[in-house]
């Protein structure tokens, strides 16, 4: 059901960002697993979002493009932004998500 490689434009840069967003003129927080120029795929509640539904996203203090529902698998979504997103900008979202991400392997101080 998801997209294929082929009709991708550009790449998408993991995230795993827990962000806020609006749809049907309500606030709503998603979890933006990926981001590319031209698009992102998010995760909520089962059920929360229908294909062809507008949603805009918030993304550390960024706004993306306005957004439309172009895919729904259960709780993961496909946004289709109208415009673009500047590749500086998601390059950006992407370094400041490594900088945050603990170091896996690490075990904690005590």
């Amino acid at each position: 059901m998801q997209e294929t490689g082929s009709t991708r434009s550009s790449d998408r840069k993991r995230l795993d960002l827990l962000v806020q967003g609006r749809m049907r003129s309500r606030t709503l927080y998603v979890e933006v697993v990926d981001v590319s120029e031209g698009g992102c795929k998010i995760k909520g509640r089962h059920g929360f979002a229908e294909e062809g539904e507008k949603v805009s996203l918030r993304i550390d203090g960024v706004r993306t493009p306005l957004g439309k529902i172009v895919w729904v698998d259960g709780e993961f979504t496909g946004i289709a932004f109208e415009g673009t997103m500047h590749p500086a900008i998601v390059d950006h979202l992407y370094h400041e998500r490594l900088k945050r991400k603990p170091a896996s392997g690490k075990s904690k101080a005590a």
